[in-house]
């Protein structure tokens, strides 16, 4: 943590089962998509922990390939139990950070942000704990690039965690009373990643390595949908 940082977070990021993960890319990737899952998750971990706002990761899994990789990444893993869906994943690990250090904030992000820069996330949590101590809510939220969905959804110390994901959850976040970001400059945070077209315009951004190198392939194939 710099001097500047209020306080550190503790991240949580769910991981499905990756031969059920990213279904509108089968098209695409084929038998692939559980390494292009697995390669989305790995680089988003990386820039997350590259973060200096972050204490840790917590990964909620039951797969068990993504909790060896991204454990060799650094990423502590909770076993996701009874994977109870995505929300229920994030609750868990909220649950254990409370536990474990109750001094963080708690920001939850979705696992596909393969276009992630640690200093996007830097500048999120940093507005987020800033909102926090100037009493503007103890909870905050990023839309995604549609303005449909949420990549980031932050809770500073004391707040209460209830996250809203899947859907039109960016509706649903400001309906419970977190404050949307606006923020300039985290284009790789808000871009998430389910169709071809997504990762298209995520590669544009500037990807991790892992998911370069697997969206160079596919997405130059001969039959790759357009």
């Amino acid at each position: 943590m710099t001097e500047s940082a209020l306080f550190t977070w503790t991240v949580v990021l769910p991981v499905k089962v990756l031969a059920d993960a990213k279904s509108r890319l089968a098209a695409l990737a084929g038998s692939r998509r559980p390494s292009l899952a697995l390669a989305f998750a790995s680089d988003t971990v990386s820039a997350v922990l590259a973060c200096p706002d972050v204490a840790r990761v917590l990964v909620v899994t039951s797969d068990m390939v993504a909790a060896r990789a991204l454990s060799a990444l650094g990423a502590s893993v909770i076993p996701d139990s009874p994977d109870a869906g995505l929300n229920a994943a994030l609750s868990l690990g909220a649950a254990a950070a409370a536990r474990g250090w109750p001094g963080d904030g708690v920001a939850a992000l979705t696992a596909d942000l393969p276009a992630l820069r640690p200093e996007e996330l830097s500048r999120a949590l940093r507005a987020a704990a800033g909102l926090a101590a100037d009493g503007g809510g103890l909870s905050s939220f990023v839309p995604d690039a549609a303005g449909v969905g949420t990549t980031m959804y932050a809770v500073a110390p004391r707040g209460e965690f209830t996250p809203k994901f899947e859907g039109a959850s960016r509706r649903r976040h400001a309906s419970s009373g977190a404050f949307e970001l606006s923020l300039e400059g985290i284009s790789g945070l808000r871009r998430d990643v389910d169709t071809p077209d997504d990762l298209r315009a995520a590669v544009a951004l500037g990807t991790g390595f892992r998911t370069a190198a697997l969206a160079s392939d596919l997405l130059n194939a001969p039959n790759a949908p357009r």
